[in-house]
């Protein structure tokens, strides 16, 4: 019991000095997880669009700001209707946003470039 509370006295003041530092240098470990990889890899590379793509862009009047910005920035891949493993350019679907989804954007994701394929409203 004894051995427990030193080691209680130690790291309760170890842990909230770290929690501290970290929080003050902006440190945080969300992109750590799959769907915030997907989406820091892909804001990386060249967009490239289909002409379907470009053409749905028109038609809901979203500008490419928007799209990087907004929609793929917050968006969420939905990795059960992915692809995640396709060889050589994995496609994934990524709805916005991520409550009560509005649009669906399929793209793939190569080596040096997106190829963004279909952009879908869905309300």
């Amino acid at each position: 019991m004894k051995k427990l509370k030193f080691y209680m006295i130690g790291l309760i003041p170890g842990l909230l000095i770290v929690f501290f530092v970290l929080n003050k240098k902006g440190a945080s470990c969300t992109g750590y997880l799959p769907n915030s990889r997907v989406i820091a890899e892909t804001l990386s590379k060249d967009f490239k669009y289909s002409d379907h793509f470009k053409t749905e862009m028109n038609t809901y009047k979203i500008n490419e700001k928007f799209l990087k910005d907004e929609i793929i920035t917050n968006g969420k891949v939905d990795f059960d209707r992915s692809h995640a493993q396709q060889k050589p350019c994995p496609s994934y679907l990524l709805i916005y946003p991520k409550e009560n989804p509005q649009y669906e954007i399929t793209f793939e994701k190569c080596e040096e470039t997106v190829t963004l394929n279909e952009l879908k409203k869905l309300k």
